[in-house]
């Protein structure tokens, strides 16, 4: 039952954007499971499941492998390294670093794979973030911001 139910827990979040407990166990409990919150909060620490930034700015339940999660966490401190400020110009992204960590920074922005960044371009202390739309500049500006100051 058990496995079952995790697999279907697998099933659901690759379909949907599952932002909540509340929300898994309501979708588990259509698809004919019984389910406390203990249990899918067990499921979801046993799953090694995460939050993740969607498109609309929301999150969504993912699975993250412990590889991916250790790297995450190492771009993450680089760029917490380097970091400076954040600004945008339309659909244009400016990130202002340390003298000499534009390169770095930009890497790990890059490495990041934050959908709505087309391309990157680094300086010495300045990367250009090419954004696809204004609306999504916004939206990056408060993704950087957040991982700064985590």
């Amino acid at each position: 039952m058990k496995t079952t139910r995790q697999a279907k827990i697998l099933e659901l979040i690759q379909k949907k954007d599952v932002e909540t407990q509340e929300e898994l166990s309501a979708y588990l409990e259509k698809e004919g499971f019984q389910v406390t919150q203990a249990t899918v909060s067990r499921d979801i620490r046993e799953l090694k499941l995460t939050k993740i930034s969607t498109d609309n700015g929301r999150q969504k339940y993912a699975v993250i492998t412990d590889a991916d999660s250790n790297m995450m966490e190492k771009y993450a401190r680089v760029l917490r390294e380097g970091f400076l400020s954040v600004d945008a110009a339309e659909n244009i992204v400016v990130i202002k670093t340390v003298s000499g960590m534009a390169g770095a920074v930009a890497a790990a922005v890059d490495a990041m794979r934050m959908q709505e960044i087309v391309g990157s371009l680094a300086g010495d202390d300045t990367i250009l973030c090419v954004i696809r739309t204004s609306d999504d500049a916004v939206h990056i500006m408060k993704k950087l911001r957040k991982i700064v100051e985590q």
